[in-house]
């Protein structure tokens, strides 16, 4: 077969062809860096001269325009516009183009009727009507843009085509009634969106504006119950802490849609979290009540409920008799249905802390616990939490060999696991309490590094106390009054503690321990929940001890106070802010710039 030649003439043509192209490009470039320099007069001839080359370029003649505009060539520029709507009347885009020269020269009314003009030859399409809203909103013309979403969706005939659009272009223009208004028909339209649509409206919403999106909800809830919108209002609720709130929701979407009472549980540990208990018990017992027990957290719901009556009546001291007494009956009831060992462990495990810390039964919480310690089939972290715990109840019923011999134990068998650092802790802490205070700053300066942080930060702290207190000290009598005292606390024996700090005050009333003693008494007030009696001693360490080591732990304990139970934010976050920059030192400083950071409105995560 024989080649094929092309005719001279042919070469000629393709030869000169890529002469073109490569001028082209070469002026392009150069057009382009002119328009980069601001050199626009420069650019403006050079892309003039691209256009005659190629003049369905939009690129080419934007540009063009763009440098007219910027040397205020404004006849030239309209001229070059209406030529090339003459070539594309139903380029909708230049009659945008035409607008933003008469927006330049302030000619308000013309350009509006420009913009009105695009949107009214806009073609009935999804691809045509998000690329002119997009012109405008890359402009700043939100107003245009809503307009054009809105005759999209009416050309359409879908009235919620373009409601997520709306719902952003609203939340652009800082009208969140709106803004809601669409993302809620957004959703309407697509339930996958309720994610999405929850996350933008807890990034974007201000505490406010959830009473809007609550009584938009409740509307549209009456004329049609769909299970996202009553889902979407629960979380409302959430994020507003209003669990009880929620809770009723979650009890009718679960009955509606007959499900495992999972969203239930889910919300009762959020309460519970949140230190709601009453909530949380409602919601636990609502799926033991009416969900029984093959339901997969049936049991758990049972144990948690128990764990929140027993924080609800424990924490806080003001409890009766008779309110633990009915407690310590519901956990032996349970244990005497479901039996005491592996699955249970943490039942026991709460019962005996019930006994010893709050009932004063010592001797019933170290039984519970020693059987418990005997059970089968205990992994080895539920043993070794049970031995700690088990130590604990030794040591504040005088038993100090058997308590250190446990903590031992634990700590041997997981050396620098959290568990064996927390053992070594208490029994450090045991020397502590025991006058043993070499011994144990030796181990606190060990702890120091701890990978948990609750445990370094306890551990700096005594180790800087106890070098401050003995070593300025012939004698040890002092620190060891005050360590008793902190004994005495820690086994809930408050009286007694008060006698033992009184008798340290009045003998050694030149002592450093001051502050500590003022500190110590401010915390019993707390655990007692007199909460003006302890912010008063915590301000007066604060004040009469700025300089002691006490200090800016009085801060933080003074600061959690205002925020989270005397209800005055703005001392809390003027606390927390005089942590971080007078005790920029202090292991409270990094969370003391978060809590003021939260409470002066800011997005932590």
């Amino acid at each position: 077969m024989r080649s094929r030649i092309l005719p001279l003439w042919a070469f000629v043509a393709i030869f000169f062809s890529l002469q073109i192209n490569t001028a082209g490009a070469q002026n392009l470039d150069l057009a382009n860096q002119y328009y980069q320099n601001g050199e626009y007069q420069k650019a403006a001839s050079l892309y003039s001269q691209l256009l005659e080359n190629d003049n369905q370029s939009d690129i080419f003649f934007n540009r063009y325009v763009e440098c007219l505009i910027n040397l205020e060539q404004y006849d030239d520029c309209e001229k070059a516009i209406k030529k090339q709507l003459k070539r594309s009347p139903d380029n909708v885009s230049l009659y945008v183009t035409y607008g933003n020269l008469f927006d330049r020269q302030t000619k308000t009314d013309e350009a509006k009727a420009q913009y009105e003009r695009a949107i009214e030859k806009m073609a009935p399409d999804y691809v045509s009507v998000n690329r002119l809203a997009s012109l405008f909103i890359n402009s700043g013309k939100y107003d245009f843009a809503t307009q054009t979403y809105e005759r999209g969706s009416k050309l359409m005939k879908d009235p919620n085509r373009f409601a997520f659009n709306l719902g952003e272009l609203y939340r652009r223009k800082g009208e969140p009634t709106k803004m809601i208004e669409y993302y809620l028909n957004a959703l309407a339209a697509d339930p996958g969106k309720i994610y999405t649509v929850q996350t933008l409206l807890a990034r974007y919403l201000a505490p406010s504006d959830f009473t809007d999106l609550q009584t938009q909800l409740y509307t549209r809830i009456q004329a049609d119950e769909n299970p996202d919108l009553v889902e979407l209002l629960a979380w409302s609720f959430v994020q507003r802490k209003d669990y009880k709130s929620a809770l009723r929701q979650y009890k009718a979407l679960d009955k509606r849609l007959d499900e495992n009472g999972q969203r239930i549980f889910n919300l009762a540990n959020d309460a519970a979290d949140a230190k709601d208990y009453d909530t949380a018990i409602l919601g636990y017992d609502y799926i033991v009540a009416e969900k029984g027990q093959l339901n997969p957290f049936f049991f758990e719901a049972k144990r948690e409920a128990m764990e929140c009556r027993r924080k609800k009546i424990t924490q806080g001291f003001d409890y009766t008799q008779d309110d633990l007494k009915t407690l310590e009956a519901e956990y032996e009831s349970f244990l005497a249905h479901y039996g005491k060992g592996k699955p249970t462990s943490s039942i026991v495990l709460q019962l005996a802390d019930l006994e010893a810390i709050y009932i004063n039964n010592l001797p019933k919480a170290i039984s519970l616990l020693e059987d418990l310690k005997q059970s089968p089939g205990l992994d080895r972290d539920q043993l070794a939490r049970t031995k700690i715990n088990l130590a604990d109840y030794y040591l504040m019923h005088g038993d100090i060999w058997e308590s250190t011999l446990l903590y031992s134990q634990v700590d041997k068998e997981f050396k620098e696991e959290q568990l064996g650092q927390e053992a070594r802790f208490k029994n450090a802490r045991l020397s502590y309490f025991n006058g043993d205070f070499q011994w144990a700053q030796a181990q606190f300066d060990v702890l120091k590094a701890s990978t948990s942080k609750l445990i370094a930060n306890d551990a700096l702290d005594l180790s800087v106390f106890i070098m401050d207190n003995l070593n300025l000290d012939t004698t040890s009598t002092a620190i060891s009054l005050y360590s008793a005292a902190e004994m005495l606390v820690f086994q809930n024996r408050f009286d007694e503690a008060f006698l033992k700090l009184d008798t340290l005050r009045r003998n050694f009333p030149e002592h450093s321990l001051q502050d500590d003693i003022l500190y110590l008494e401010a915390q019993v007030y707390e655990k007692k929940r007199d909460y003006e009696k302890a912010a008063a001693m915590y301000k007066e360490v604060a004040d009469k001890y700025p300089e002691d080591i006490r200090a800016d732990n009085a801060l933080y304990a003074l600061g959690q106070l205002y925020e989270f139970k005397l209800n005055d934010p703005e001392k809390a976050k003027t606390l927390y802010e005089k942590i971080f920059m007078d005790y920029s030192g202090s292991v409270f400083a990094v969370e003391a710039r978060k809590r003021y950071r939260i409470l002066r409105g800011d997005k932590v995560q």
